[in-house]
């Protein structure tokens, strides 16, 4: 349901998709090749034609993940408690700073 609204918020065509087996349909994957954007899916465990995917590519979905399980830590994030989106954009933007300095400082 998600997906018309996905492909048309960038500015600039990306280069590929990474999406869960959710995203699995012909359509969306039709779609992807009109537009020339690699889908970097996985096939669903029902597809009776199997389907690869770059598993290397597939893999960095996990820090993306990662990256917002740690933002919804904070509690404002996570709730929502600001009502304006400028308000809300500048404290993901505080944790996400919050977040590399931890990774900066580590290193």
């Amino acid at each position: 349901k998600a997906y018309n609204t996905l492909i048309a918020l960038p500015e600039r065509a990306p280069k590929a998709l990474l999406a869960d087996k959710g995203y699995d349909a012909d359509a969306i994957r039709a779609d992807l090749a009109n537009r020339n954007i690699q889908a970097v899916i996985p096939g669903r465990s029902n597809r009776r034609i199997k389907v690869e995917h770059d598993r290397t590519l597939y893999k960095e979905r996990n820090h993306i993940e990662r990256f917002f399980g740690r933002l919804k830590i904070n509690r404002a994030i996570a709730t929502r408690y600001d009502q304006l989106a400028e308000s809300f954009l500048s404290m993901v933007h505080i944790a996400s700073a919050r977040y590399w300095l931890k990774f900066v400082h580590a290193a």
